[in-house]
């Protein structure tokens, strides 16, 4: 009659509970990526008043734009141009959520007018264009006379932009490292049952 070996009948239980104990590991990991949120749809320009290619009898008043996401205000340029080029005096941008507005200052004869904007979104997402509209009030003064362009303002720094963007990679590098964390600690875990199962 012939005896199984007591330690080939012990060697099975740990087993099957360590593969159990992976399993399950892996199985956290899964959910960790299933459950990350998606990525954040790149921003862009939703609207605008005066609208893109617009013919207006009256002169605005106030540049308005509203985005797909939601600036961020120390890094939000609007600007507002004439026929020659010229910078047509704006207030300050003021910020609410999506929108960016800036009050019109200076006097806007006829004309055809441009408007320029630079933003980054909250979540890092850099944006700029522009787009033109006119101004035709039957008993408004004609366009300006041409004159030498101004510098447009300059943009965010690379340095400012490069940190935006950042904020839209954290939530999938977190994820990424607590699944790394998790994968090391149980590779850990097996490499010391292992040793310890060791004669």
């Amino acid at each position: 009659m012939t005896t199984r070996s007591p330690s080939r009948r012990a060697a099975g239980p740990p087993r099957r509970v360590t593969g159990r104990f992976v399993a399950a590991l892996l199985a956290g990991v899964l959910t960790l990526f299933v459950a990350a949120p998606p990525a954040r749809a790149h921003n862009g320009l939703r609207s605008a008043s005066p609208a893109r290619d617009a013919t207006l009898t009256h002169a605005p008043t106030a540049i308005t734009l509203e985005f797909l996401a939601r600036l961020d205000p120390t890094f939000t340029t609007i600007v507002l141009t004439d026929g020659t080029k010229r910078r047509v005096p704006t207030g300050d941008p003021v910020v609410s959520g999506t929108t960016g507005a800036v009050r019109v200052t200076g006097p806007l004869p006829n004309g055809t007018y441009t408007v320029a904007y630079r933003v980054v979104s909250a979540d890092g997402h850099p944006v700029q264009g522009s787009y033109p509209f006119t101004v035709a009030d039957p008993a408004g003064p004609a366009a300006p006379s041409p004159g030498p362009p101004t510098a447009s303002p300059d943009p965010p720094t690379a340095a400012a932009v490069a940190v935006g963007r950042g904020g839209g990679r954290a939530t999938v590098v977190g994820v990424a490292g607590s699944a790394l964390a998790v994968l090391l600690a149980a590779a850990a875990l097996l490499r010391r049952r292992r040793r310890s199962r060791r004669p």
